[in-house]
């Protein structure tokens, strides 16, 4: 009994050797990881005010993106009726009733075309003219505020890079100030913290630029569009001399 009791504990403390030599033979790896949140934080006060800033810049693009693709969108909407309504009115010389529908009408080429009809009985000259100097008008408030979305998309990587670099300064800073205990984990965390500001300026830049680059793209169609009909009204215009 006593044997076999002996035989019982020698096994057990060959077994927890062996668990000791495995352990530091083969030591575990501990993987780190970071949720989003404590990347984005982790880069110090410069790091954060310019994450905020960053943060700040991608709401006033994707607010912009909205409200001017709405704004284009309801410009680039026609009446089919319309323009074929204007030329009855011309042709029946109603000038009243065709200014009085270009009022009542809410887009581009009616404003347009109220201010030809205004001025019916002056040279072609003058028409096109004033009608050319309303289409500048419309196409300046449709492209209102797209400077603004095409300064982010440059600015936005800058000020990115620019929290790069602060971080690299704070990190290189502090492996100065710890004299000669630099270790590879204390690089690492300094250079992976300077480039998270660096990511998220072109993510924004990015967004920008794409919604930059659609919304003018819009805004050329529309003017297509505008230039079709008032070269439609023109020729109604000089049928009628």
């Amino acid at each position: 009994m006593v044997q076999y009791i002996l035989i019982n504990i020698q096994a057990n403390l060959d077994s927890i050797n062996k668990s000791i030599i495995d352990s530091v033979n083969n030591p575990t790896i501990e993987t780190k990881t970071l949720s989003i949140v404590e990347l984005i934080s982790s880069g110090g006060t410069g790091g954060n005010i310019i994450m905020i800033m960053l943060g700040l810049l991608s709401l006033i693009s994707v607010y912009i993106l909205f409200e001017r693709y709405s704004t284009i969108k309801k410009a680039s909407h026609q009446d089919e009726n319309f323009l074929k309504n204007i030329q009855d009115f011309v042709e029946n010389n109603d000038i009243q009733a065709a200014k009085t529908l270009c009022k009542n009408t809410n887009s581009p080429i009616a404003r347009m075309i109220e201010k030809g009809v205004n001025r019916i009985d002056k040279p072609m000259t003058d028409i096109s003219s004033a009608i050319e100097n309303q289409g500048k008008l419309e196409v300046y408030k449709m492209e209102n505020n797209l400077a603004n979305l095409a300064t982010i998309a440059g600015a936005a990587p800058m000020i990115g890079f620019l929290g790069t670099v602060i971080g690299m300064i704070i990190a290189f800073h502090e492996m100065a100030s710890a004299g000669g205990n630099i270790d590879v984990e204390m690089l690492s965390k300094g250079i992976y913290t300077a480039m998270v500001t660096t990511v998220a300026g072109l993510i924004v830049g990015i967004i920008a630029y794409i919604s930059y680059n659609y919304l003018v793209s819009k805004v050329d169609k529309v003017v297509f569009q505008l230039e079709a009909k008032t070269t439609d009204f023109l020729d109604i215009l000089h049928h009628n001399e």
